[in-house]
């Protein structure tokens, strides 16, 4: 995310603090999308997903005023909605991460064979992602789909930069042995 767009956000949340409507509103155009992304690999619900981004940008409004700074507005989001994801998944004694979305995506401006060779070297890296732990999963999902730094990560999973350094490390690692053991190659289609 740019300066800018950084900027814009914290202008957001001030006027959100203030109970601005259309300044809630821009903050959710903004940032759903990439949120409720996000949860449904947790939850592996549509449903449940909207409804927790319903919920993170309650809290959002409620809490607008309390934002440290510390962290991007988008990260600050997607930490409200993890803990709310997880705290929904400890109550649900069936629930499991689920990470297979992805697989249905699309490029239209692609030939239909190409598409077809996308889409199953996709659902294939995806399977491959849902062996690592979850652990793994979630940092390869924040670097790689939701394009955090390791700086934000660290803030989003409350934990130092260096776990998550060595969490990316090793999750690479694995992952890289599981995409060779499945004859997928580092090149798109």
């Amino acid at each position: 995310m740019s300066g800018s767009e950084s900027a814009r956000d914290l202008e957001l949340l001030k006027q959100i603090a203030s109970n601005d409507r259309k300044a809630i509103a821009l903050l959710y155009q903004r940032h759903h999308l990439r949120l409720y992304h996000y949860l449904l690999r947790f939850v592996k619900s549509e449903a449940v997903a909207e409804e927790l981004v319903n919920e993170t940008f309650l809290d959002v409004w409620r809490s607008a005023g309390k934002f440290e700074g510390r962290s991007q507005v988008s990260s600050w989001i997607i930490s409200i909605g993890r803990n709310k994801a997880i705290s929904l998944l400890r109550k649900r004694s069936d629930a499991e991460l689920d990470d297979d979305y992805a697989s249905g995506l699309e490029d239209e401006s692609d030939t239909p064979e190409t598409s077809t060779l996308k889409q199953d070297k996709a659902k294939a890296m995806r399977l491959c992602i849902n062996r690592l732990g979850p652990d793994h999963r979630e940092v390869i999902d924040l670097v790689y789909y939701q394009e955090k730094a390791i700086k934000e990560i660290a803030i989003i999973l409350d934990v130092p930069e260096n776990t998550v350094k060595t969490r990316v490390f090793h999750a690479r690692k694995k992952l890289s042995e599981l995409l060779s053991k499945a004859g997928i190659d580092r090149g798109w289609p």
